[in-house]
């Protein structure tokens, strides 16, 4: 049951508005802090969620690497195949964060975090890049995997900084939107099921396996309005060095990140009550 909400303390909102920029950055410092010691504190995880992308690149990548049935442009097919499985398990991670947010809701933290002067933007914003502190834990796990396989990974520090920025983009999004999705359903296990529903469609309706060019053409459709695909072209040219459209990709995650962000910070109050 959740905790009912208090009106915030008056002098609250004239701190909020005097502190503006400078609070919400504090909040998100403080979000995705807390998120770095829950990670120290049970590594374990970081070792379970590594067994899904490991079996997409030793068995999915290898072998097809050897069909030689899939045309990447003279790009080994493991090369290609992982940094759409990069993007997919940050993708995994940021998902099922809405299921944190309506635990957090019934436990009461959630109400309590909401009378606090903190703007509901910085909350959601906190959130979606604790999740991004998440994708890039995962995103080293997968890279470390990749280069035992023989994945030729750039080490260009400017690309690797790039990776980043695209890591915690594409994670902010996908948790803003899992956050968006639990304010409507409110319930963990409709949250699980629906979170499962979208996942793998937009894996497959990405260029994360397969060039778009061999898509057919409703797909095609689906593909570009798919922000996965942005994030796995972006990885793929940052990572490889394959053509990307690397301002476009930066531009769409960018935008579809301040969508999210905003969608699910209209939504956090519902989610509260």
């Amino acid at each position: 049951m959740s905790v009912p909400l208090a009106a915030p303390p008056a002098g609250w909102a004239e701190a909020d508005r005097r502190l503006g920029p400078r609070l919400i950055l504090s909040r998100v410092v403080a979000l995705c802090v807390v998120e770095i010691q829950k990670l120290s504190h049970d590594r374990s995880e970081l070792i379970t969620r590594a067994v899904q992308p490991a079996l997409w690149l030793v068995i999915f990548g290898t072998t097809f690497t050897k069909l030689h049935v899939i045309p990447t442009g003279g790009v080994p097919y493991l090369d290609f195949l992982a940094p759409g499985v990069l993007a997919q398990s940050v993708l995994f991670v940021s998902i099922f964060y809405g299921i944190q947010i309506i635990w957090e809701r019934d436990a009461g933290v959630l109400a309590k975090l909401m009378v606090t002067p903190t703007p509901r933007a910085a909350l959601v914003t906190g959130k979606a890049f604790a999740a991004g502190v998440r994708g890039l834990a995962q995103a080293v796990v997968v890279y470390a995997i990749a280069e035992l396989l023989g994945v030729r990974f750039t080490v260009n520090p400017l690309r690797l900084l790039g990776v980043i920025a695209v890591v915690l983009l594409g994670a902010a999004f996908f948790c803003c939107l899992s956050v968006t999705i639990a304010g409507l359903v409110l319930s963990r296990d409709r949250m699980m099921g629906i979170g499962q529903a979208i996942m793998m469609p937009l894996f497959f309706a990405s260029n994360a396996l397969y060039p778009v060019e061999l898509m057919p053409g409703w797909l095609q459709v689906i593909n570009h309005v798919n922000p996965l695909s942005y994030q796995v072209e972006a990885l793929r040219g940052l990572l490889i060095g394959t053509p990307a459209r690397l301002p476009l990709c930066f531009g769409v995650l960018v935008a579809a990140t301040a969508v999210g962000i905003a969608g699910a910070s209209g939504l956090l109050a519902r989610l509260a009550r």
